[in-house]
């Protein structure tokens, strides 16, 4: 191989290879390259590395939260058609209950504005519109004064239960439940 041939080959493997790199900066710096007691096809393999703990969206974790602790999800799937409104409204409530137990414990959810329903409220100039939603006649430039329709909610903190389980559980909402007799 000719000098041109081996100047684009070292050019490759210096951009491309960080050993290769740092053995050229040597070389300049030293004048020698460092003698390699192992070739290269004779090198120690790395390490294995411990296998990964299973990974699981918070968000399948906050429903199972919600269907261990409140029963959501046999709320939700169950078909209400053959039920009194009063049936449902009785479920209801305590599904209700236990799903706000889950979220304040996880979320801490709470008003974004501490004003009213139905009170005035002034918008400030550069406010977020993530924070506040103008509805109605918007017009003109901030500051806007206006009727509180919905205070709006926020979390005050974010602290989802870590998953544990085995990767086959990871999809798995609710186990299925077998009585022994």
């Amino acid at each position: 191989m000719g000098r041109i041939g081996l100047a684009f080959q070292a050019f490759f493997k210096v951009l491309f290879q960080r050993e290769s790199a740092i053995q050229v900066e040597r070389l300049f710096r030293d004048g020698t390259l460092p003698k390699s007691d192992t070739p290269a096809s004779e090198k120690p393999a790395p390490a294995p590395t411990a296998p990964k703990p299973p990974i699981r969206s918070d968000a399948l974790t906050l429903l199972a939260t919600l269907q261990r602790e409140a029963r959501f999800l046999d709320l939700i799937q169950e078909p209400l058609t053959q039920y009194e409104d009063a049936q449902v409204g009785a479920a209801a409530r305590d599904v209700l209950r236990g799903c706000n137990d889950v979220l304040q414990r996880i979320f801490e959810i709470q008003p974004v504005t501490s004003e009213s329903e139905g009170a005035t409220l002034e918008v400030p100039a550069g406010f977020d519109a993530g924070v506040y939603r103008l509805t109605g006649n918007v017009t003109g430039n901030a500051p806007f004064r206006g009727t509180l329709t919905h205070h709006g909610w926020q979390a005050k903190r974010c602290q989802m239960p870590q998953w544990s389980g085995s990767k086959q559980a990871a999809m798995i909402l609710a186990p299925a439940e077998v009585e022994l007799k």
